[in-house]
């Protein structure tokens, strides 16, 4: 009895077409192995850059200054209580027993601690509460806004909650895209340049805190200089 042998050849042999797809492979691998040395080259460096720009526009822990109103209580000596008090041009506050304490440039919880340890002798439980009854955040809001000047909160505010307390944008003359925030640091003046065209669109984007005395400059679209 004969045998009839059947051939099976190109895309119909199964070794024939892990032949070709083990080809098409290789001669991919040059591509992937560049792309993913680009991908772990660049991606710590993004990563860095938007966790530094997040970190800047988060809002910092409140430190006293002049002007602001502080209430200070003792949970286990209420006798020790204070009204609020206005921290004076010098920065200090009154307190009873110990007197004249500086306050000026404390987080409440800095304080706290201070005043724990400047009244251990005298405190039932070792408790001390500063709150914050009111506190003069000043900024200032220029350019094509439509009240510029300067603006008071009792609270951390963002870029654009700043711009809308001065009226709002002037639509007509008003640069979104490059409005600038400008801060002093360390003697030196800082500018952060803002997209805010982008957040007025609903795109995404971390709220940029500002800083007691930031100036937020929003530039004219048109401009002769």
């Amino acid at each position: 009895m004969m045998t009839k042998s059947t051939e099976i050849i190109g895309d119909e042999n199964p070794f024939g077409r892990r032949a070709k797809r083990f080809h098409r492979l290789w001669k991919l691998q040059p591509v992937v192995l560049m792309l993913l040395t680009f991908t772990s080259c660049q991606s710590p460096t993004s990563q860095h850059e938007n966790a530094a720009q997040q970190a800047i526009g988060r809002p910092e822990a409140i430190r006293l200054r002049e002007g602001d109103v502080v209430r200070v209580t003792f949970p286990g000596s209420p006798n020790l209580d204070t009204q609020p008090q206005q921290v004076r041009r010098d920065g200090n506050i009154a307190l009873p027993l110990i007197g004249e304490v500086k306050a000026a440039g404390m987080t409440p919880t800095e304080l706290e601690k201070e005043l724990v340890t400047r009244y251990s002798s005298q405190l039932v439980s070792k408790e001390v509460t500063v709150t914050v009854v009111s506190s003069s955040y000043v900024v200032y809001v220029t350019g094509a806004v439509l009240r510029p000047g300067k603006v008071s909160s009792d609270h951390p505010i963002s870029a654009l909650e700043a711009i809308m307390e001065a009226g709002g944008f002037d639509y007509s003359n008003a640069n979104l895209k490059k409005v600038t925030v400008i801060r002093h640091e360390g003697g030196q003046a800082r500018n952060y340049t803002l997209n805010l065209r982008n957040t007025l669109k609903g795109v995404k984007s971390e709220p940029f805190y500002l800083k007691p005395s930031d100036i937020v400059y929003v530039p004219a679209r048109f401009s002769w200089f």
